[in-house]
Protein backbone atom coordinates (compact mmCIF):
# COMPACT_ATOMS: atom_id res chain seq x y z
CA UNK A 1 0.00 0.00 0.00
CA UNK A 2 1.51 3.36 -1.20
CA UNK A 3 1.56 6.32 1.21
CA UNK A 4 0.93 10.04 -0.08
CA UNK A 5 2.32 12.73 2.15
CA UNK A 6 0.49 16.04 1.58
CA UNK A 7 2.49 18.85 3.11
CA UNK A 8 0.68 22.64 2.72
CA UNK A 9 2.24 26.09 2.92
CA UNK A 10 -0.50 28.43 2.11
CA UNK A 11 -1.98 30.21 4.71
CA UNK A 12 -5.05 31.10 2.22
CA UNK A 13 -7.42 28.27 2.99
CA UNK A 14 -10.13 27.59 0.32
CA UNK A 15 -8.88 30.78 -1.70
CA UNK A 16 -5.66 29.20 -2.22
CA UNK A 17 -4.05 28.73 -5.65
CA UNK A 18 -1.31 26.00 -4.60
CA UNK A 19 -4.43 24.27 -2.25
CA UNK A 20 -6.37 23.70 -4.80
CA UNK A 21 -3.56 22.34 -7.33
CA UNK A 22 -3.45 20.14 -4.49
CA UNK A 23 -6.66 18.92 -4.58
CA UNK A 24 -6.49 17.90 -8.07
CA UNK A 25 -3.42 16.13 -7.13
CA UNK A 26 -4.54 14.28 -4.28
CA UNK A 27 -7.77 13.40 -6.32
CA UNK A 28 -5.81 11.86 -9.27
CA UNK A 29 -3.37 10.01 -6.72
CA UNK A 30 -6.64 8.88 -4.94
CA UNK A 31 -7.64 7.13 -8.87
CA UNK A 32 -4.11 5.70 -9.42
CA UNK A 33 -3.81 4.37 -6.04
CA UNK A 34 -7.47 3.32 -4.97
CA UNK A 35 -6.23 1.40 -1.74
CA UNK A 36 -3.19 4.18 -0.66
CA UNK A 37 -3.07 5.85 2.51
CA UNK A 38 -2.64 9.79 2.93
CA UNK A 39 -0.97 11.78 5.33
CA UNK A 40 -1.72 14.96 5.66
CA UNK A 41 0.07 18.09 7.08
CA UNK A 42 -0.69 21.20 7.12
CA UNK A 43 1.77 23.35 8.02
CA UNK A 44 -0.45 26.59 8.70
CA UNK A 45 -2.10 24.42 11.64
CA UNK A 46 1.43 22.89 12.96
CA UNK A 47 2.56 25.02 16.08
CA UNK A 48 5.76 24.68 14.01
CA UNK A 49 8.87 26.89 15.80
CA UNK A 50 11.50 28.61 14.04
CA UNK A 51 14.94 26.84 14.76
CA UNK A 52 16.90 28.55 17.55
CA UNK A 53 19.41 27.79 20.16
CA UNK A 54 18.03 25.38 22.19
CA UNK A 55 16.99 23.02 19.52
CA UNK A 56 20.19 23.42 17.95
CA UNK A 57 21.84 22.55 21.06
CA UNK A 58 19.66 19.49 21.28
CA UNK A 59 20.08 18.64 17.43
CA UNK A 60 24.42 18.93 17.73
CA UNK A 61 23.90 16.74 21.13
CA UNK A 62 24.22 12.87 20.49
CA UNK A 63 20.67 10.85 20.55
CA UNK A 64 22.27 8.98 23.87
CA UNK A 65 23.22 12.55 25.82
CA UNK A 66 19.45 13.97 25.41
CA UNK A 67 17.44 15.41 28.16
CA UNK A 68 14.31 14.94 28.02
CA UNK A 69 13.97 18.49 27.68
CA UNK A 70 15.89 17.86 24.28
CA UNK A 71 14.03 15.28 23.43
CA UNK A 72 10.73 17.23 23.79
CA UNK A 73 12.64 20.06 21.52
CA UNK A 74 13.19 17.44 18.89
CA UNK A 75 9.84 15.65 19.19
CA UNK A 76 7.92 17.48 16.50
CA UNK A 77 10.97 17.35 14.20
CA UNK A 78 10.89 13.32 14.70
CA UNK A 79 7.68 13.42 13.52
CA UNK A 80 7.72 15.26 10.45
CA UNK A 81 11.29 12.97 9.52
CA UNK A 82 8.85 9.82 10.50
CA UNK A 83 6.59 11.33 8.01
CA UNK A 84 9.03 12.02 5.51
CA UNK A 85 10.51 8.30 5.45
CA UNK A 86 7.34 6.52 5.43
CA UNK A 87 5.79 8.13 2.58
CA UNK A 88 6.24 6.58 -0.78
CA UNK A 89 4.96 10.17 -2.86
CA UNK A 90 5.29 13.57 -1.24
CA UNK A 91 3.11 16.74 -2.59
CA UNK A 92 4.15 19.99 -1.70
CA UNK A 93 1.70 22.44 -2.53
CA UNK A 94 3.10 26.10 -1.90
CA UNK A 95 2.49 29.91 -3.01
CA UNK A 96 5.55 31.92 -3.97
CA UNK A 97 6.38 34.86 -1.75
CA UNK A 98 9.05 37.45 -3.57
CA UNK A 99 10.43 34.42 -5.53
CA UNK A 100 10.78 32.32 -2.76
CA UNK A 101 8.93 29.98 -0.71
CA UNK A 102 7.18 30.84 2.62
CA UNK A 103 8.60 31.49 5.67
CA UNK A 104 6.81 28.58 7.52
CA UNK A 105 7.85 25.93 4.60
CA UNK A 106 11.26 27.10 5.06
CA UNK A 107 11.18 26.44 9.00
CA UNK A 108 9.47 22.76 7.94
CA UNK A 109 12.39 22.19 5.69
CA UNK A 110 14.71 23.86 8.83
CA UNK A 111 13.07 20.31 10.96
CA UNK A 112 13.37 17.46 8.51
CA UNK A 113 16.96 18.43 6.95
CA UNK A 114 18.48 16.08 9.81
CA UNK A 115 21.96 14.17 10.54
CA UNK A 116 21.65 10.92 11.09
CA UNK A 117 18.64 10.78 10.09
CA UNK A 118 17.64 12.30 6.24
CA UNK A 119 21.07 13.37 5.80
CA UNK A 120 24.46 11.14 6.15
CA UNK A 121 27.15 12.47 8.24
CA UNK A 122 28.92 12.79 4.96
CA UNK A 123 26.55 15.01 3.81
CA UNK A 124 24.98 12.18 1.63
CA UNK A 125 21.42 11.86 0.99
CA UNK A 126 19.55 9.06 3.29
CA UNK A 127 15.79 9.38 1.80
CA UNK A 128 15.73 7.36 -0.91
CA UNK A 129 12.26 5.75 -3.39
CA UNK A 130 10.67 8.62 -3.00
CA UNK A 131 8.93 10.32 -5.11
CA UNK A 132 7.88 14.79 -5.27
CA UNK A 133 5.26 16.50 -7.02
CA UNK A 134 5.47 20.41 -6.08
CA UNK A 135 2.24 21.90 -6.49
CA UNK A 136 3.64 25.60 -6.94
CA UNK A 137 1.26 28.92 -7.56
CA UNK A 138 2.92 32.43 -8.31
CA UNK A 139 1.95 35.76 -9.39
CA UNK A 140 4.95 35.90 -11.83
CA UNK A 141 5.83 32.74 -13.93
CA UNK A 142 9.38 31.75 -14.45
CA UNK A 143 8.85 28.83 -16.63
CA UNK A 144 11.30 28.34 -20.42
CA UNK A 145 11.40 31.42 -22.21
CA UNK A 146 10.12 33.90 -19.44
CA UNK A 147 12.25 37.30 -18.84
CA UNK A 148 12.06 36.92 -15.43
CA UNK A 149 13.10 32.77 -15.09
CA UNK A 150 16.25 33.68 -13.51
CA UNK A 151 14.00 35.16 -10.35
CA UNK A 152 12.40 31.39 -9.92
CA UNK A 153 13.96 31.14 -6.85
CA UNK A 154 11.48 28.71 -4.80
CA UNK A 155 12.10 26.05 -7.39
CA UNK A 156 15.45 25.60 -7.96
CA UNK A 157 15.65 25.74 -3.23
CA UNK A 158 13.39 23.07 -3.34
CA UNK A 159 15.00 20.86 -6.03
CA UNK A 160 18.15 21.34 -3.87
CA UNK A 161 16.70 21.06 -0.94
CA UNK A 162 14.88 17.42 -1.93
CA UNK A 163 17.92 16.69 -4.16
CA UNK A 164 20.55 16.98 -0.88
CA UNK A 165 18.32 14.61 1.49
CA UNK A 166 18.37 12.27 -1.44
CA UNK A 167 15.25 12.79 -3.42
CA UNK A 168 16.27 13.57 -6.79
CA UNK A 169 12.55 12.34 -8.81
CA UNK A 170 11.59 15.63 -9.01
CA UNK A 171 7.94 16.76 -10.76
CA UNK A 172 7.22 20.96 -10.33
CA UNK A 173 3.88 22.19 -11.79
CA UNK A 174 4.06 25.40 -12.02
CA UNK A 175 0.96 27.92 -11.68
CA UNK A 176 2.17 30.88 -12.86
CA UNK A 177 0.12 34.02 -12.95
CA UNK A 178 -1.80 32.91 -10.20
CA UNK A 179 -2.40 36.93 -9.36
CA UNK A 180 -4.85 36.89 -12.42
CA UNK A 181 -7.66 35.87 -10.25
CA UNK A 182 -7.16 38.14 -7.24
CA UNK A 183 -7.42 40.64 -9.96
CA UNK A 184 -10.44 39.57 -11.33
CA UNK A 185 -8.95 39.05 -14.57
CA UNK A 186 -10.31 34.90 -14.51
CA UNK A 187 -11.90 32.86 -11.80
CA UNK A 188 -10.41 30.47 -9.46
CA UNK A 189 -11.55 27.24 -11.19
CA UNK A 190 -10.64 28.58 -14.86
CA UNK A 191 -6.78 29.06 -13.40
CA UNK A 192 -6.83 25.78 -11.51
CA UNK A 193 -8.10 23.71 -15.11
CA UNK A 194 -5.09 25.02 -17.10
CA UNK A 195 -3.05 23.18 -15.05
CA UNK A 196 -5.29 20.04 -15.00
CA UNK A 197 -3.39 18.02 -18.15
CA UNK A 198 0.10 18.57 -15.61
CA UNK A 199 -1.75 17.31 -12.39
CA UNK A 200 -2.88 14.27 -14.09
CA UNK A 201 0.67 12.96 -15.31
CA UNK A 202 2.75 13.81 -12.34
CA UNK A 203 0.14 11.57 -10.32
CA UNK A 204 0.88 8.90 -12.80
CA UNK A 205 4.61 9.62 -12.77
Amino acid sequence: MRTLLVVEASPRGEHSMSRGLTQRFVEEWKKNNPEGRIVERDLMKTDLPFVNLPWLGAYFTPPEHHTPTMKELLRLSDELVAEILSADDIAIGTPVYNYNVPAVLKAYIDHIVRKGKTLGYAGEGLVHGKKCTILMASGGIYTEGSPIRDRDIATNYLRLILKVIGIENVTVVAGGNAKAVDMGQTTREAFLQKFDSEVVAAAKA
